[in-house]
């Protein structure tokens, strides 16, 4: 019914060695999975803005033994909010946070700050506010306008990938 995290990794296709940076990577579900994928070799920077989810997300981490996390505080509405170097990452995972950023633009620019050229982002969202679950219908954010916001940046679309019943999700590249 919701979003499946393994398979949206598995479909993103995370290649080994690659330096991924999870933004709003809460308690770092997506965070240990891409950490997984990307082997001993690569780097999972899991970018948390709640610093009480900080030390959950590290539990998480070293529970699943996954020692190519790190647990960062970071702001990724703001331009530098994130602390990562310019050009610092292979690939962004933005899942389930678009709905809940209120400056979006500065979120795209802080993408495109950390995102080597042609680098890739997966933004997973989710489609409607259904029942008690997910964003109420007025902080939705659309396929459409994720794209939209997605491509003003600079973004070139890639694909779509099947994020479940009641997400959507896209795969852009930084041109």
């Amino acid at each position: 019914m919701f979003a499946d995290p393994t398979h949206c990794i598995q479909q993103f296709e995370l290649q080994s060695g690659s330096t991924v940076a999870d933004l709003g990577a809460g308690t770092g579900v997506l965070s240990v999975i891409a950490a997984e994928a990307v082997g001993e070799a690569g780097k999972v920077y899991a970018i948390e803005v709640q610093k009480e989810l900080l030390e959950k997300l590290k539990s998480h981490a070293r529970a699943a033994r996954t020692h190519n996390v790190e647990a960062l505080w970071g702001d990724i509405e703001r331009v530098h909010g994130t602390h990562l170097k310019d050009a610092a990452v292979d690939t962004c995972i933005a899942s389930n946070v678009l709905f809940q950023i209120e400056h979006k633009d500065g979120f795209v620019a802080e993408v495109t700050r950390i995102l080597k050229h042609g680098g890739r982002v997966l933004l997973v969202d989710w489609k409607e506010s259904y029942k008690s679950m997910g964003p109420h219908i007025e902080h939705v954010v659309t396929e459409v306008e994720a794209r939209r916001l997605s491509e003003k940046g600079g973004f070139q679309y890639v694909k779509k990938i099947d994020a479940g019943e009641h997400h959507y999700g896209l795969i852009f590249k930084k041109t």
